[in-house]
């Protein structure tokens, strides 16, 4: 029997420390006052008045059926979106950027990408981690769940292969939309009792049958909430569009139709968004002109196109086809740069010399008649045979007068100012990640028939600086203004700081392999460091994965109108002018140039705010969706060649096991520990290794390998392998 003097505040102390000691238990009144021995009236009516005042600061919370519960050390309650991981693992991010863990029996049937509540547990002294439990659903995530139906004995389930749903989704019968078994479909969870164990839901579409090209493509677009279709209205309202240029409009613009203009683009491109022009001036120097292509004299703003545009953001670029973000019409004909053209373009024209001094630039709109359609590799085949590729080793110049190929003293002379650009933006601090790029060569039905990789050579690396050099001038065109003056409103392209920890991170990792990199100085200092790191490590055994963690050590780039610079490019002022056929943001920026040009007042920062953000959040989705299907495409290669053997290199290890990156074509794989030998490993996460208990034998990132192709798992998109043997 609790004694009768004791006093509001020990009876709080009492409470509290009960409820904190058992923070995933629920009690009801009667429960709390047997549990706390109050056997009195006046105790309990104490009691109840604590448990009010408790309840006001968040310190306990009431549950769906009306019991008590203990709400964290600090009695905190938050709010953020729930994320699922494929390995089953749960996490809220809060708006304030906590990360907050959730075990599967605190999930109260809230699901991946849903906004939730969450009572927070008092945290690990140990780890420090964040513990808590959904207590509220405040909004379903609209995004659909995609997936395989299974239909067995009348009953109907949509099976994901990635663990992002605790369990499979029901479908009643009435709600398939005639999907059958072994179809791909596109779900809706329409409902989820408390008292039943998997989420309802109802057919809203079906792709086709499981493996097929266009149901595969059509169902990682529709997983990441992606069109895959363009609206018949938006077609219609393309057509009507006019591709006559009014003589008014030519003479309002500069004409560059008798400069030498040509654009320089992948072989199979069709939205020709860029083209360079040259011309000679006194005194060495000359006119270098960037033309974009002017979208926004064709798509106006508030249109029914742009309203289509600004809601993708971007066009999507997956291994066998491209969705753009402009309907064909406009994309591929009337705002494409196309040869022996007259084109609407908005240029940045500069005036410069072979060393890439820049005197003078202007922002104009013109009118181009590119003279030439290049492909890179034409182009690159042109400076090598003149010896003007640094790719090729001990290149030798040729003498101008003996230079062949089409417009070769133009692009020659392009390219040096174009390293002479890159030579300066590393000095001043940027960073120069150079990856390859898996590709895929596909045949008619969709099928990967070759695998290889796309590597910036000097072409590519020509048209990437001069239109650094156009974005970096419009931004400054705008942001760099007087002291006391306040710069119009314009979306930026901001890469923030890396993050120390990362960078802590990275130096502690590359260190076990004796490399060193610099997390403490100035940004330049740094840059440079992590430019040493990358120019040393080229040609070692772990360069892929250094690379991979020095890019996961930086920040994402984004879209914003607050100026931040540009990390990775060593920037003030950056933005995106030169692709507006394949991003809003180039359109956002081609239209306040234009506004502020004729004198308009500084757009509303709010609105341009929110549409960045949205940019930012679809091009991270669209390249999500694009990595999706080069892992697909990367399974389906390897899926007919189950049996082979191939040489490999260990890309990682992991507790369960190892990945290895197959040498000829980087596909990866894992290889399970129960297939490295009969004896128990340990694994050493310091030294990244498995270490065999008997044999001592060590499996290390970097060793090389001999493997067989084991399974090829569609559904999944996982490769496995089997370990053949390690070379020494």
């Amino acid at each position: 029997m609790t004694r009768a003097k004791l006093n509001k505040r020990q009876l709080r102390e009492r409470v509290v420390s009960f409820l904190e000691s058992r923070p995933r238990d629920t009690f009801s009144l009667k429960q709390l006052f047997s549990a706390l021995r109050l056997t009195t009236h006046p105790m309990k009516v104490l009691c109840v008045d604590v448990l009010n005042e408790l309840l006001d600061d968040e310190t306990i919370f009431r549950n769906y059926d009306g019991c008590l519960a203990w709400n964290g050390t600090t009695g905190q309650v938050v709010e953020g979106v729930l994320h699922r991981t494929s390995g089953g693992r749960n996490t809220v991010e809060t708006t304030d950027g906590q990360t907050i863990t959730i075990h599967d029996e605190d999930l109260a049937h809230a699901l991946n990408g849903d906004t939730v509540r969450v009572a927070l547990f008092a945290a690990n002294r140990r780890s420090g981690r964040q513990g808590g439990e959904v207590i509220e659903i405040v909004k379903r995530s609209d995004k659909p769940v995609v997936g395989q139906l299974s239909i067995s004995h009348g009953a109907a389930f949509l099976v994901r292969p990635d663990g992002l749903l605790p369990y499979d989704v029901f479908i009643p019968s009435g709600r398939l939309k005639g999907g059958k078994d072994g179809d791909k479909a596109m779900v809706e969870i329409v409902d989820w009792p408390d008292n039943t164990r998997n989420p309802i839901g109802r057919v809203k579409e079906i792709f086709g049958k499981v493996g097929e090209n266009e149901t595969e493509m059509h169902a990682i677009l529709a997983e990441y909430g992606l069109p895959y279709t363009y609206p018949k209205e938006v077609e219609r309202a393309a057509d009507e569009i006019s591709d006559v240029i009014p003589q008014a409009e030519i003479d309002q613009r500069e004409d560059f139709r008798d400069v030498t203009t040509f654009t320089i683009d992948p072989h199979d491109a069709k939205d020709f968004d860029d083209a360079l022009s040259i011309r000679s001036l006194p005194k060495g120097r000359y006119e270098v002109g960037v033309h974009i292509a002017d979208v926004s004299h064709y798509v106006l703003e508030g249109s029914v196109i742009d309203k289509e545009a600004q809601q993708r953001g971007t066009s999507i670029y997956l291994v066998d086809r491209t969705l753009p973000m402009l309907p064909e019409r406009l994309c591929n004909y009337i705002c494409s740069l196309r040869p022996d053209e007259d084109k609407l373009t908005f240029s940045v024209i500069f005036e410069m010399d072979e060393e890439a001094h820049v005197y003078s630039s202007r922002i104009v709109h013109t009118i181009i008649r590119s003279n030439r359609r290049f492909a890179y590799e034409e182009v690159q085949d042109i400076l090598e045979q003149n010896g003007e590729a640094d790719d090729i080793e001990g290149h030798i110049p040729v003498a101008p007068d003996r230079r062949t190929g089409e417009y070769a003293d133009e692009l020659i002379t392009l390219n040096r100012m174009a390293h002479h650009l890159k030579a300066g933006r590393m000095h001043t601090g940027a960073i120069d990640f150079d990856r390859e790029e898996m590709r895929f060569d596909i045949d008619e039905e969709g099928k990967p028939v070759n695998v290889y990789f796309k590597v910036a050579k000097d072409a590519n690396k020509l048209v990437e600086e001069f239109m650094l050099l156009a974005n970096r001038t419009v931004a400054e065109s705008v942001g760099k203004v007087k002291k006391g003056q306040r710069p119009k409103t314009l979306p930026y392209r901001v890469h923030d700081l890396p993050d120390p920890n990362r960078l802590d991170n990275l130096a502690q990792f590359v260190a076990r392999f004796k490399y060193h990199v610099v997390t403490q100085g100035s940004k330049i200092e740094v840059a440079k460091s992590i430019n040493k790191l990358l120019t040393d490590v080229r040609g070692d055994k772990i360069q892929n994965l250094v690379e991979t963690v020095s890019l996961r050590a930086m920040m994402k780039a984004k879209y914003s109108t607050h100026n931040i610079g540009h990390y990775g490019l060593a920037f003030d002022y950056y933005t995106h002018f030169t692709s507006p056929i394949r991003r809003y943001p180039d359109l956002m920026v081609h239209r306040l140039l234009t506004r502020y040009a004729n004198g308009g007042a500084s757009a509303s920062q709010k609105k341009y705010e929110g549409l960045c953000e949205h940019s930012s959040a679809m091009e991270q989705l669209a390249a999500a969706a694009e990595r999706a299907s080069i892992k697909y495409k990367m399974v389906e290669y390897m899926s007919d060649k189950i049996g082979q053997e191939f040489d490999a290199r260990i890309s990682g290890v992991t507790e369960s096991g190892l990945y290895a990156e197959i040498l000829d074509n980087h596909c990866e794989g894992f290889i399970g520990v129960r297939f490295l030998g009969d004896e128990a490993f340990d694994f050493d996460d310091k030294n990244y290794c498995l270490i065999g208990r008997k044999s001592h034998y060590r499996y290390s990132i970097g060793d090389d390998i001999r493997i067989k192709v084991a399974r090829a798992n569609l559904f999944r998109k996982t490769l496995d392998f089997d370990f053949v043997k390690k070379y020494h």
